[in-house]
Order: structure tokens, then C-alpha cells, then sequence
């Protein structure tokens, strides 16, 4: 049975986990899409707003660049996960990439996008100590604790 997996992907070490477990443990007919949250700092370079300061204005084009950078990274980071996948036997079609830009907070944009049919979500654990972790939260634990009815695989 063909199952849909959402891996939640952010282009760090543990994303690429989550990535190879999959590969590793998931058979090749699955259906498998890669999502990326990406922050809305994109917002902050069509701001202009009386209230801003000098030194923000003066420095807004680089702010713009620099975002611009990172969604060039997050793809190329997105294209290997992709092709790791592929090399696993993963077919073309069936590996999808999508990046969205944050609406509500990264675990509760997964969640949502949870909601249009996946059987699993797949994250890597970002390794917070006990106490960041309690006083700050992570997002697998938030889309740990907040899924329903939907399996949450954390990969360590």
C-alpha cells in the first residue's frame, strides 16, 4: 500500500536524517514530499514604514540579499535530499519539494499541511537540551504532541 510521507526539511544535519531514514526504511512506491518552512523575513524587505530607522532602511537591500540567499541554499539542500531519495530507488515523480513561507509557526504549518492527506510525518530531532527545550519547546515535540491522527516518526 502507497503510503504519503511528509519529511519536514529545514536543510540541517538532522533533516538529512530524517531524509536517509526514509530512504533506508520506506519502500520506493511511497509517495514522499519534502517541506520547507521558510521563515517570512522576506516581509521585512518590503516594509517601509515611516517608523523605521535609518540604520534598518540603509541596511534593508543587504537583509533582502541575504534572503534571497537563503531560499537559493534551501533548494540546492532540497535538490540533494531529492536525489539521495532517487538513489534509493525512489522514482522522479514521486518525490515532490515544496517550500512555503511560515503563516502560523513552522510545527503548526507541518500540521497543517499534514492535513491534506499524509499517512506520517517525518522530522529530525534538533537535540535542544532538557532545559532549552522545556523553557523554549522544539517543533518535533510540537508536532509531536500536537498531531492528530496522523504517526509522528522523530528520527535521533
Amino acid at each position: 500500500m502507497t503510503q504519503k510521507i511528509l519529511i519536514a526539511f529545514d536543510d540541517s544535519k538532522n533533516a538529512f536524517r530524517a531524509v536517509e531514514f526514509v530512504a533506508k526504511s520506506f519502500s520506493p512506491q511511497n509517495d514522499i514530499t519534502l517541506l520547507n518552512i521558510m521563515l517570512d523575513t522576506a516581509a521585512l524587505c518590503k516594509m517601509n514604514s515611516p517608523e523605521l530607522t535609518p540604520l534598518f532602511r540603509s541596511q534593508q537591500s543587504s537583509f533582502c540579499s541575504l534572503e534571497d540567499k537563503k531560499r537559493e541554499l534551501v533548494n540546492e539542500a532540497m535538490q540533494k535530499a531529492k536525489n539521495l531519495l532517487n538513489s534509493a530507488g525512489f522514482e522522479d515523480q514521486n518525490v515532490h519539494l515544496k517550500i512555503v513561507n511560515k503563516a502560523f509557526g513552522v510545527a503548526r504549518d507541518i500540521l497543517a499541511e499534514a492535513q491534506n492527506g499524509y499517512d506520517v510525518i517525518v522530522l529530525g530531532r534538533r537535540g535542544l537540551s532538557a532545559v532549552k527545550e522545556f523553557f523554549l519547546g522544539s517543533t518535533s515535540h510540537k508536532v509531536f504532541t500536537g498531531a492528530k491522527n496522523i504517526s509522528v516518526l522523530i528520527i535521533n
